[in-house]
């Protein structure tokens, strides 16, 4: 009987290790059909000239409506004019008070509205 219980210990033993592992198959799958590349909207892209009060802060060189934002915001941050407190609001230094209607302070959201007079 000892040889039996060997035998089937041995048994199982063999029988956990001959079981290979299988590889999963990989299936391709389906390729979808490209979507239409949307078109940028032109109003968006059309170069605007700014004019003298706007050009003393980003230059005179005609750039589309969304680099003049670009812009005012890189010469907000170079010259630390956000409000520390709330920085919501931008405060006005000595270019940016006649863009702001002047105003000492403004909301940002307010910014593209008052900045939109200054382009043509």
């Amino acid at each position: 009987m000892a040889k039996s219980t060997k035998e089937s210990a041995a048994s199982k033993v063999v029988k956990k290790e001959a079981a290979p592992k299988k590889a999963a198959a990989k299936t391709a799958a389906p390729k979808k059909a490209a979507a239409p590349k949307k078109a940028a909207n032109s109003a968006f892209m059309a170069p605007l000239t700014p004019s003298d009060t706007l050009a003393a802060v980003i230059g005179s060189t005609p750039v589309p409506r969304t680099e003049v934002t670009k812009k005012i915001w890189d010469y907000i941050k170079a010259h630390n004019l956000q409000d520390p407190a709330n920085k919501r609001m931008i405060n006005a230094d000595a270019k940016l008070k006649p863009l702001f209607d002047g105003k000492d302070q403004v909301s940002m959201f307010d910014l593209t509205k008052l900045v939109s007079k200054h382009v043509k």
